[in-house]
């Protein structure tokens, strides 16, 4: 075959009917394109190029009823059932609030959008997917049994763009930012640590440090940040199913957080996969992808919180697990739990 730079539309529709089973992430990539630029190839033959903005694409899904709600970034995928609604705008960043959906969007990274349809032996598969400017997937949406199909082409008329080509050109993407620390400032850091009254300030403390997420946690130490076991993922998760303890769970992409609340109940390994399999949340994260994970403890003005971050040989952070002090608290109880898992043997570089 030739090489993807030089394949066209047609080549890339009639290598995809060669293997209609794979997913279409995997494909693009062992054709050495991005997903945008699969779906691209597909406009007119299944796949419709829409806007992507979330200010025209939310209110527009609203009228969808149930939908399955996707985000994922290498290594993780965040999965959860509802319905879209309550969505609230901003020039750098919106929301949607909406009992099970709970997004955080970053609009500048929702640049290509498609409404992709597939025939089945079942029947229509319905989906709206969006990609950032390299064409990596930002946020999808699934619609399921008990959506409002009938609604589908409307929504598509009303979103397409006219005369959009069958080409697309990627952006480079953007190389991982590994850890950042400043042992000159760590001082600086653990004193700004104590001043936190809300967990959101932090980032914007460590940026003004010259330091990023993993950085501080590298340079805090105890009692700020405990490097635990990466292995210690599995047990943790295991452990949440046993207690039914409340828990947020966040995975998300620089375009898109995506959020569970709630207790996990039905833990499954499948190889190097880790599965939250409950009704209405799925998560699958790769356990042999998370290189570092961190216990971490921050000061609000609701009291301490604790959280548990896993990030990669890559310094990404796959997914965080927090803690939370609502409907009723029972952080203490999350702490306590994290507190038993084993640290790690040797020291994080820093």
């Amino acid at each position: 075959m030739a090489p993807a730079t030089a394949l066209t539309a047609d080549q890339i529709r009639a290598a995809r009917r060669d293997a209609p089973t794979t997913r279409a992430r995997d494909f693009a990539e062992s054709l050495g394109l991005a997903e945008a630029q699969l779906l691209a190839a597909h406009q007119g033959h299944g796949a419709t190029r829409i806007t992507a903005h979330p200010d025209r694409l939310m209110p527009a899904v609203e009228g969808l009823g149930e939908a399955m709600a996707l985000t994922r970034m290498a290594g993780c995928v965040h999965e959860k059932i509802g319905r879209y609604g309550n969505y609230q705008p901003g020039d750098h960043a919106c929301m949607v609030l909406n009992g099970a959906i709970d997004l955080r969007l970053f609009p500048r990274h929702w640049v290509h959008g498609f409404a992709v349809e597939d025939m089945t032996d079942t029947g229509p598969r319905r989906s709206l997917q969006v990609f950032d400017a390299a064409g990596d997937a930002v946020h999808k949406i699934h619609l399921r049994d008990r959506s409002d199909h009938a609604a589908w082409a409307g929504l598509v008329a009303e979103l397409a763009l006219p005369d959009a080509p069958d080409t697309l050109v990627p952006d480079a993407r953007a190389a991982p930012e590994a850890a950042k620390l400043r042992p000159d400032r760590a001082e600086d850091l653990r004193t700004g640590w104590d001043r936190l009254t809300d967990t959101h300030q932090f980032l914007m403390m460590v940026a003004r440090l010259k330091m990023n997420r993993l950085g501080a946690y590298r340079l805090a130490g105890a009692p700020y940040a405990r490097a635990l076991a990466p292995s210690a993922m599995a047990p943790l998760l295991d452990r949440l199913a046993q207690t039914a303890l409340p828990v947020m769970i966040f995975v998300g992409n620089p375009g898109c957080i995506q959020i569970h609340s709630g207790p996990i109940r039905r833990i499954e390994g499948m190889g190097p996969w880790l599965n939250v399999l409950d009704a209405g949340f799925n998560l699958h994260l790769r356990g042999d992808h998370v290189a570092e994970l961190w216990e971490v403890h921050k000061p609000t003005r609701r009291g301490p919180v604790t959280s548990v971050e896993a990030f990669d040989a890559q310094g990404r952070i796959l997914c965080q697990i927090f803690g939370t002090h609502k409907p009723q608290d029972r952080m203490a109880e999350f702490a306590d739990l994290v507190a038993g898992l084993p640290a790690r043997a040797a020291e994080v570089p820093a």
